[in-house]
């Protein structure tokens, strides 16, 4: 990636050293990711986790260079392949592949949760410690007058067998605003903790946001259905408990999005408002609409969930056992099931006895595979130019969605330094450079805390990091390979390309859209040979000019031994580099407009974004490059206040 830039981040994190997007050294990873754990020094605790064991990394690992480790039995399967094949199987079987459409009232509702882990013995909702539970049950008690539905998403209804027809009811609003309970409903609120900007943070938990209950569809699968500002729990702090219109449409809307740019999230399947206001101190105390986003995952379990028990002690460490066998059962069965295929074991060290076997622990292949979701997802988010912005470890799911969508946004001019985030801004802990390093430090505590509940061994959690930074790498390189519709991965190419991007502040979307449209003719004149992406390359003079007909060139020629034809590269570049994201600007005005009542804004711009990569030529303006206004604070850049 970038060879010369380099990103200031905190020293208050576990890593003194957080600079991976210097990008040069992330693609050194590609040939022993070992030293990259060494290098990064994230496996060991700031004061603040010393409940947290400490991890060792100094084993020398032994790696090819490709992504798996030495096989140290008589087969050629990694654990990937193994897991996939079974994870398969387990979504296949059952149902006959009709789609059930049902009312609300018929919705098949369970309630494993509740049912097998411990709860909360108390029903206040007042603010306090939950000791040796996994959850409080707490019933919606936002102040509701007159809901209004605003938006919904009937390809999420279709997930839980809902019929679309139910948005139409005129009391849909009032049981998705909480004011109504839903029939077969069971409602909690989930205690977790977490890392705040790398800081141990104690009880956390579900603030706002109260779980309805699962819902069982006619495939066999699981869906939490959960209302984000539904009101207070005994998790709320300080908080009323409550969301805004502004916040709630970004989440809806992003949440949408990033689905159907095919990167894995938590859905959204309803926003209304709540008729009511809610103050909010953004720079000065002012009143906004209230509103309530019903959030569909099928599962909303993070890291922190995890951590939480671990901070405790002794005497909660048996509930992370409990927990982590929960989830493994109803979210990973295929891992119950790997005792029944051929040993995996790996080789992570030249020492006799340094060897993984994760058919023998399921726990291990449990953080493998969150290891490798986690990497997965993240490179995806550099792939399209997404920042989270507030990566905590009680905003990472162990299922390896997008969770919690605070402060986000898509790279506009490209900068490996943004952080969508005013609360990031002294270190830029969270910019989007860092997000692959973050990814690792979050998985490093998850793994430390079922150290500490001795479900895995130092070998298995270190193990688990290095699955993390090669896959990583190999689904970040794969990603950019397709992007640039290349026949191969060209570090040097895609490192000058980025460089190029990053000087001259190149619109990240639009630069790769447009660059489907260069032609594989390597005797198109100097004069003519940017002119497929003048419309990103603005206000460049003539060295720049220059530099960048130099990679177009370059480009070309490498394009050429590829033997594709333009027009079959252009659109399998154009499946993969989306023409329309969801840009901070396009959800402020769609915020303005629902905050004068005017929602088809919303319900418009959801239309868009459910169709990414096509065309849309009615849609065009939803394509281009940011106003000015754009970048003002408040639109570019929010505060985790909401």
């Amino acid at each position: 990636m970038l060879s010369h830039i380099s990103v200031t981040t905190p020293t208050r994190t576990a890593s003194s050293s957080l600079s991976l997007f210097s990008l040069s050294s992330l693609f050194s990873l590609s040939s022993s990711s070992s030293s990259f754990l060494r290098r990064r020094n994230l496996l060991h605790s700031s004061p603040s986790t010393s409940r947290f064991p400490v991890l060792a990394c100094t084993r020398r690992a032994r790696l090819s260079s490709s992504m798996d480790a030495v096989v140290k039995v008589s087969m050629t399967s990694t654990i990937e392949s193994v897991t996939d094949g079974l994870r398969n199987q387990s979504l296949d079987s059952g149902g006959d592949g009709v789609r059930v459409k049902q009312r609300l009232e018929d919705l098949n509702w369970d309630h494993s949760f509740v049912r097998e882990l411990p709860g909360d013995p108390r029903t206040d909702i007042i603010p306090r410690q939950v000791l040796h539970a996994c959850y409080s049950r707490v019933s919606p008690s936002a102040e509701v007058e007159n809901p209004q539905l605003v938006a919904w998403s009937e390809s999420v209804a279709e997930l839980i067998d809902l019929d679309p027809k139910e948005f139409e009811r005129p009391d849909f609003p009032l049981f998705f605003s909480g004011a109504s309970p839903l029939v077969g409903g069971l409602p909690y609120a989930q205690c977790y903790g977490g890392h705040q900007f790398g800081m141990w943070a104690g009880q956390l938990g579900d603030g706002r946001a109260i779980t309805l209950g699962e819902v069982l569809n006619s495939r066999s699968e699981r869906w939490e259905l959960q209302l984000k500002g539904a009101g207070k729990t005994p998790y709320s702090r300080f908080a009323d408990g409550l969301a805004v219109l502004r916040s709630s449409i970004r989440e809806f809307l992003c949440s949408e999005a990033m689905h159907f740019l095919g990167i894995p999230t938590t859905r959204a399947l309803s926003l209304v408002t709540t008729g009511k206001y809610v103050t909010r101190d953004i720079g000065n105390p002012k009143e906004e609409p209230g509103a309530i986003v019903c959030r569909v995952a099928q599962s909303f379990l993070r890291f922190g969930s995890y951590q939480i028990h671990a901070a405790r002690g002794k005497e909660d460490l048996d509930i992370i056992r409990t927990l982590a066998d929960y989830t493994i059962r109803h979210h990973f069965p295929h891992i119950e099931n790997m005792s029944k295929s051929e040993s995996l074991s790996f080789s992570i060290g030249e020492e006799e006895h340094s060897v993984v076997d994760l058919t023998s622990n399921k726990y291990a292949a449990w953080s493998v595979e969150v290891a490798e979701r986690t990497a997965s997802l993240v490179a995806r988010w550099q792939g399209v130019g997404f920042t989270h912005g507030v990566l905590n470890t009680d905003n990472m799911s162990v299922l390896g969605l997008t969770i919690d969508y605070g402060p986000f946004g898509f790279l506009d001019a490209f900068d490996p330094s943004y952080t969508p985030n005013t609360t990031d801004l002294p270190g830029r802990r969270y910019c989007f450079a860092n997000q692959p390093d973050i990814g690792l430090w979050n998985i490093a505590q998850f793994t430390s805390t079922l150290s500490s509940a001795q479900l895995i061994n130092d070998k298995e959690a270190n193990y688990a990091m290095e699955r993390y930074g090669n896959k990583f790498m190999d689904e970040y390189q794969a990603i950019m390979t397709r992007k640039l519709g290349l026949p191969k991965y060209n570090k040097q190419l895609i490192s000058k390309l980025l460089n190029n991007m990053a000087i001259d502040k190149v619109d990240y979307t639009r630069f790769f859209r447009l660059l489907s449209n260069v032609k594989t003719d390597q005797s198109i004149l100097d004069d003519v040979l940017l002119t497929p992406l003048k419309a990103v390359l603005l206000d460049i003079g003539k060295e720049r000019r220059e530099a960048w007909t130099s990679w177009v060139k370059s480009y070309i020629e490498e394009l050429s031994s590829s033997g594709v034809s333009d027009k079959q590269r252009k659109t399998e570049m154009d499946s993969v580099n989306p023409k329309y994201v969801l840009r901070n600007y396009l959800c402020q005005s769609a915020i303005d407009a629902a905050e004068q009542g005017d929602f088809e804004v919303v319900r418009r711009l959801l239309k868009v974004m459910e169709r990414p990569y096509d065309e849309q030529p009615d849609m065009e303006k939803y394509a281009r490059l940011p106003p000015a206004w754009a970048y003002r604070p408040g639109v570019c850049m929010l505060s985790c206040s909401s």
